[in-house]
């Protein structure tokens, strides 16, 4: 108990929940914009694989990190693209419609891997790229402070910085008061001309865009190499986290509450602890923020009846 509560209330453990909050934080993000324009979706797992396996595979035969992130954000607005199309366009249902996305995402990078690599777990024969660790001056020269905050991935920071663009883009843009609106009443904003399928697409591929940084941190600053179904959840709790804040400062607070369960169950993994409860750690947490969310909202209805 002793050496649990140590590593608990140390530094080291501020920094890993900052470094596995980011995956969820660029997908919380991603669901919130999406959630705005009306075009909330369950296809984030297959977007953010998709573009963690075509980081890889971009930077390894490049040599490049330019083409290495470029790469997995087309493989995210790929997967982006299609649901747009599918949903938007020829009218599919939008939950089957993630279903198939995610299935289609899982299988198919685990096919090109074995294709590109005759490996179908783990990409480590392919030589790819990591984005670089960022030491913040003058914070990294301060005790405690310095080793909490500085030295993250450049993704890391990238994630934080997005949460102030996002509310930018919502609230102090033109085109923020159009996906508002589109989500708010479609009819409304399809009767002051606003093009609202134009819309939607759009939201939809800046939402992929996002969530294609998370997947491209997880192979290439999270982690260095690609493997199979590696996103394992982050999609489900990135919604999760943006059903729990609804804004973007909500939705970071609740994504570090997630990430905060993924460094504990990392944390328990060094103890003598049977490792199915340590796995199921982040996922009761999911599950016990959403009931909250939802008790919370129905108390609300309640309220407003009375």
């Amino acid at each position: 108990m002793d050496n649990l509560l140590k590593a608990i209330f140390s530094a080291e453990f501020v920094y890993s929940i900052i470094r596995v909050t980011t995956p969820l934080l660029f997908a919380g993000l991603a669901a919130l914009i999406a959630n705005k324009g009306g075009v909330l979706h369950i296809a984030y797992e297959g977007i953010m694989v998709t573009a963690a396996f075509c980081g890889v595979v971009g930077s390894a035969y490049s040599q490049s990190l330019l083409v290495g992130l470029l790469s997995g954000l087309a493989g995210g607005l790929l997967i982006s693209f299609l649901l747009g199309y599918f949903s938007l366009i020829l009218r599919a249902d939008r939950t089957l419609t993630g279903i198939a996305l995610n299935t289609f995402a899982s299988g198919g990078t685990v096919f090109m891997l074995y294709v590109l690599t005759n490996d179908k777990g783990l990409s480590t024969s392919l030589n790819s790229l990591t984005f670089p660790i960022v030491n913040i001056p003058i914070i990294k020269n301060i005790p405690i402070l310095g080793t909490a905050l500085s030295g993250h991935n450049v993704l890391t920071y990238v994630s934080f910085i997005c949460v102030f663009l996002v509310f930018v883009v919502l609230y102090k843009t033109p085109f923020g008061l159009r996906i508002r609106t589109v989500g708010e009443n479609e009819d409304a904003a399809s009767s002051v001309g606003v093009k609202v399928i134009r819309v939607k697409f759009i939201t939809l591929l800046i939402s992929g865009a996002i969530a294609s940084l998370g997947g491209v941190y997880m192979s290439m600053g999270y982690l260095s190499w690609f493997a199979r179904d590696m996103i394992a959840g982050r999609g489900f709790m990135g919604i999760a986290a943006q059903n729990l804040g609804g804004e973007p400062l909500s939705t970071m607070i609740a994504a570090l509450f997630f990430g905060l369960a993924n460094a504990l169950s990392n944390v328990l993994q060094t103890l003598n602890i049977p490792a199915e409860f340590v796995q199921v750690i982040p996922y009761v947490a999911t599950l016990i923020g959403l009931a909250a969310y939802s008790g919370s909202m129905k108390r609300n209805k309640i309220n407003k009846k009375s």
